[in-house]
């Protein structure tokens, strides 16, 4: 894993420097140098995403977790530009060939076949694009992590993308909750950029590179 620091990452060759100061970015897999060099258009399409963002206290404040209007401001800006949300399924194909003549040699023709059927079932990305896939989580339980990791990982492991891009809170935003009154309503087992890191670090995301990114003080109007 690589946390992107100035002292030992060149930053500005793959974020807009403006950027810089509204997020924190963690590179899982070398995910930034994938997006930045395969997959430009989409890389641009969420930079200018980014730098649109911008959230009030009453977005802060409104009940709700990931149907507030902070998800809708990525909505608004992504689903225009040809991203869009998938769902996968796929049944398995088990083929039996049996041993030929000679040892280690098998027939070409198998005896016997089966089918598992809804081996993959019910894996759905928020946003894709070509090969690129992102995801949103605000205010969720913290498990949802686990979920979104396990959808990336199948994707890729199908071929269906090359990278995955997740964002969330920054733990910095806290001082902000509390400020408001509204630290409860945002605790340490939601969905924020501490739990995410600690999954990624363990691996649970597979072969998928991964770019974490953590939504911080800047980017909520009054505070920057």
């Amino acid at each position: 894993m690589i946390s992107i620091k100035k002292e030992d990452f060149n930053m500005n060759k793959y974020i807009r420097n403006d950027l810089l100061k509204k997020f924190e970015f963690y590179n899982y897999g070398h995910a930034l140098e994938i997006l930045s060099e395969a997959f430009p258009v989409e890389w641009d399409n969420i930079q200018d995403c980014l730098e649109n963002l911008s959230i009030t206290t009453d977005d802060l404040i409104a009940a709700g977790g990931n149907e507030t209007a902070i998800p809708k401001k990525f909505d608004n800006v992504l689903y225009p530009l040809g991203w869009s949300e998938i769902r996968i399924t796929g049944d398995l194909l088990v083929k039996m060939f049996p041993r030929g003549k000679s040892r280690g040699r098998f027939l070409n023709k198998p005896f016997d076949e089966k089918i598992v059927e809804g081996y993959i079932d019910g894996h759905n990305i928020d946003f894709i694009k070509g090969k690129v896939a992102f995801d949103l989580e605000w205010n969720s339980k913290d498990q949802t992590f686990d979920r979104d990791l396990l959808a990336m990982r199948t994707y890729f492991d199908c071929g269906l993308i090359e990278v995955g891009i997740i964002i969330t809170r920054s733990e910095e935003l806290n001082d902000i909750f509390s400020e408001l009154g509204i630290r409860a309503k945002y605790g340490a087992s939601t969905t924020w950029i501490g739990k995410l890191n600690y999954r990624l670090k363990s691996r649970r995301n597979g072969g998928c590179p991964i770019l974490a990114i953590g939504i911080k003080k800047p980017c909520v109007e009054g505070y920057n």
